[in-house]
């Protein structure tokens, strides 16, 4: 997880979790919207919600499931015009007390962890009765969120540059492009 509290940051008590597990609900007030917009390069976000189930998972371990939902408007990398999205990601996280001997498993000789690539993530690991499941739900969130936006039909200008617009750009723009053109 990361360093810095997430703007939908909420610390679920883990210590004495019931065996149904405790409800979370998570919705973002008009201030933590604004900041996850800014903490992740879209140009806003109308709405997140997430609802988790914190359960307890095997000994001393911490399931955390459940959804996210939100409405962000991005910008479109062609035209850059604001572009709507919507989000609905399943949110799925196990975690182990940092001393936990089952975070250990994995490890073979000399410290080297062997993890299948096909399988299910490792356990994070937390300190202390807390967790944050708003951290949580935000990463789920982020992993979602279109990296390359694009409207619908919108296309780049892959014109090819004649002669004559090379040679207004200057003589070093016009070699440039015949040596480009040659490979």
């Amino acid at each position: 997880m990361r360093d810095q509290a997430s703007p939908v940051s909420f610390k679920a008590f883990v210590s004495r979790l019931p065996q149904k597990g405790m409800p979370v609900v998570v919705d973002a007030d008009a201030r933590q919207r604004e900041a996850l917009a800014e903490a992740h390069g879209v140009l806003s976000v109308e709405r997140f919600h997430a609802e988790l189930n914190v359960t307890p998972w095997k000994r001393n371990g911490v399931k955390v499931s459940g959804h996210v939902e939100a409405d962000v408007t991005q910008e479109c990398v062609v035209t850059l015009e604001p572009l709507q999205a919507t989000i609905r990601e399943d949110v799925t996280g196990l975690f182990l007390p940092a001393d936990s001997k089952l975070g250990r498993s994995g490890f073979g000789d000399g410290g080297e962890i062997h993890i299948d690539a096909d399988g299910p993530d490792s356990p994070e690991t937390f300190v202390g009765d807390t967790i944050d499941v708003g951290a949580l739900a935000e990463e789920f969130f982020s992993l979602a969120l279109d990296p390359y936006p694009r409207k619908a039909g919108a296309l780049l200008d892959t014109e090819p540059v004649d002669d004559a617009a090379a040679e207004a750009d200057g003589p070093l723009q016009a070699k440039l492009r015949k040596l480009v053109q040659k490979d």
